[in-house]
């Protein structure tokens, strides 16, 4: 028989971690090597047990499990981890895909669906739905791209700003103080900034 799958577990409530840790154990294929109620004490203790599957709540009274993960793919590189949550969070989701976590779940999960997901991460698998691992990585592609509205001077942002309300440009000029020549030629500076040849296309900017 192969060997058991060694958990260690973390959670701030004893009964959670003690019922937790017993359906782990009852499917025979998974022994939890240890449990601690603070991310302190996981630390050190998953540092010195270097298990196969760290099980993390993700919001704890001193800090949070998804921080610790970060921290367990340095001490303990061949530790997978799942971020157990409350709450359907998709910044904590981020965080957790960030922080190098295999995956997420709300502990609102079935018993089997538990141990068969420490099973499939224990192996090498990912649990992250696809969908949201795109919208992660479209999320940090636009983090890298180049601000375009960095390139505008307060003036011209606050004319952008009209702009994206469908004002005109004698209303721009009233609400700004400018002559409406001026504003003319402000909007035609921020087209030309922003690589667009209509003020309608302002009104659409979803960067």
């Amino acid at each position: 028989m192969s060997e058991p799958i060694r958990v260690f577990l973390l959670d701030d409530h004893e009964v959670v971690r003690r019922g937790v840790g017993d359906l782990l154990e009852d499917s025979g294929a998974i022994t939890v090597v240890g449990q601690a109620g603070t991310v302190g004490e996981a630390a050190t203790q998953i540092e010195s047990l270097q298990p196969d599957v760290a099980v993390l709540d993700a919001r704890l009274p001193d800090g949070s499990g998804i921080e610790l993960c970060r921290r367990v793919r340095i001490m303990a590189p061949r530790t997978s981890v799942l971020i157990l949550t409350s709450y359907e969070d998709d910044e904590a989701l981020f965080d957790a895909i960030m922080a190098g976590a295999s995956g997420f779940l709300l502990k609102q999960v079935r018993g089997n669906d538990l141990v068969d997901a420490v099973q499939r991460v224990a192996a090498g698998q990912s649990l992250l739905d696809p969908a949201m691992t795109r919208a992660v990585l479209d999320r940090l592609r636009r983090q890298d791209e180049p601000d375009p509205l960095a390139e505008l001077t307060a003036q011209e942002r606050k004319v952008f700003d009209e702009l994206r309300l469908g004002r005109s440009n004698r209303e721009i000029a009233e609400t700004l103080f400018l002559s409406e020549k001026t504003v003319k030629n402000y909007v035609s500076t921020v087209l030309s900034k922003l690589g667009l040849e209509r003020r309608a296309q302002v009104a659409a900017w979803d960067r």
